[in-house]
């Protein structure tokens, strides 16, 4: 299963470190779907940054809908929360935080699916539950967030 992260970074990540058979939560795709709304100019952004990261977003959004068919956050995944949730907070952390990238473990762990992800510290107190594959960030510089230059 694929963490967010991968998603969003995926045409920077090396290939090699992805699994050839590959699958998103269904909780991915309300993150990314969530993505393009969230979008707001800052002081160092303008109209046309805010209006190119918009549809970067979108652009992953689009291709995950096409790619993936997301596996859903079911009640065997919703009763595993809980278990990732007591996990979290056996480890010192708080899970409320952290609640979208602990459905898609729980939904990892449901189906029992690793989690190749480039945030592994997001699942730090959950090896004995789930198996996260660290997948090198990628350097990614900002101009290579746009679509198109100026």
């Amino acid at each position: 299963m694929l963490d967010t992260n991968i998603l969003i970074l995926r045409r920077w990540i090396d290939p090699a470190e992805l699994p050839n058979e590959m699958a998103i939560s269904a909780i991915t795709l309300a993150e990314l779907s969530a993505g393009p709304h969230e979008v707001r100019r800052n002081d160092e952004q303008d109209a046309y940054d805010e209006h190119v990261e918009r549809a970067r977003r979108l652009d992953v959004l689009q291709r995950a809908e096409s790619e993936f068919n997301p596996v859903p956050f079911d009640a065997e995944a919703a009763r595993i929360y809980g278990r990732v949730s007591a996990a979290v907070i056996a480890s010192g952390r708080k899970p409320r935080r952290r609640m979208a990238d602990l459905m898609i473990a729980a939904t990892a762990i449901a189906e029992d699916l690793p989690l190749f992800t480039t945030n592994p510290e997001d699942f730090k107190g959950l090896h004995d539950l789930l198996t996260a594959v660290p997948v090198t960030r990628p350097r990614v510089p900002h101009e290579s967030l746009r679509t198109s230059p100026r």
